[in-house]
């Protein structure tokens, strides 16, 4: 049995600058890794489950052939038992499932970027990790020099589909966010309660949040525990991967 941890991403600000012909966007984006982490136990044989340890995750996790782990075993050619504890919240906008691929591809020793993206995009920068600059659909992943950060996350007990708050984002004809993240009034549109959490994170901290990736976390820099919050400080890079 081998034991493999897949950190968090937070992405830092995101702004769309494009939309390629076959519908994905085209993203300019900062993100770190997070200390908040899934512990992924792998051993001999062919199989995945989960071991929800979130409190109130309302997405369901699915373990069938379209996820992300049996996506990176397939892509490395590789067969496993893995059991996921899962301390990211799915639908969180904290890259859980892609840190999870991620963390299966190091375990095989796989690291071509490019090759990771195509099966997530956010699986590339996981791969990476540290901190970076990521652009195309999430493929070309550019190492940033590391700085220990602090954040605070304040976690809905709900998550937002990425998928739909980018089809949103179209419909609404591709607004900027004005707070560094071009997703957040797309979000704020399908998921209304956002907005109470995004306040309740401001009146404690004093400071305006930011959505993190397509939500549904918010999150401000520095240290301001309290119920239901998590405070976070970025971690480097794991190594090995080859940055694209």
């Amino acid at each position: 049995m081998t034991v493999v941890v897949a950190p968090a991403k937070l992405t830092v600000s995101l702004r769309i600058v494009g939309v390629r012909k076959d519908g994905y966007h085209l993203v300019d984006a900062e993100m770190v890794t997070l200390d908040l982490v899934d512990t992924l136990f792998v051993g001999d044989g062919d199989g995945l489950e989960f071991v929800d340890e979130t409190d109130g995750d309302a997405m369901p996790l699915d373990t069938g052939e379209d996820n992300l782990v049996r996506r990176a075993l397939r892509l490395c050619e590789r067969r496993a038992h893995v059991r996921v504890h899962k301390r990211i919240r799915a639908g969180a906008g904290l890259g859980g499932g892609s840190a999870d691929a991620a963390a299966m591809l190091r375990w095989a020793g796989y690291d071509d970027v490019v090759s990771a993206a195509s099966i997530g995009a956010d699986v590339a920068f996981c791969l990476v990790g540290g901190r970076a600059r990521v652009r195309g659909i999430g493929e070309i992943v550019e190492p940033l020099p590391f700085s220990v950060r602090t954040y605070t996350l304040l976690i809905p007990p709900f998550g937002c589909s990425t998928p739909a708050v980018y089809a949103k984002w179209d419909a609404l004809g591709g607004p900027h966010g004005a707070h560094g993240n071009d997703l957040e009034p797309a979000a704020l549109a399908i998921e209304p309660r956002l907005e109470e959490y995004r306040d309740s994170l401001a009146a404690a901290s004093g400071r305006r949040p930011r959505l993190a990736g397509s939500g549904s976390t918010w999150f401000v820099e520095g240290g301001y525990p309290g119920q239901g919050r998590v405070v976070a400080r970025t971690v480097p890079a794991a190594g090995r991967a080859r940055a694209g």
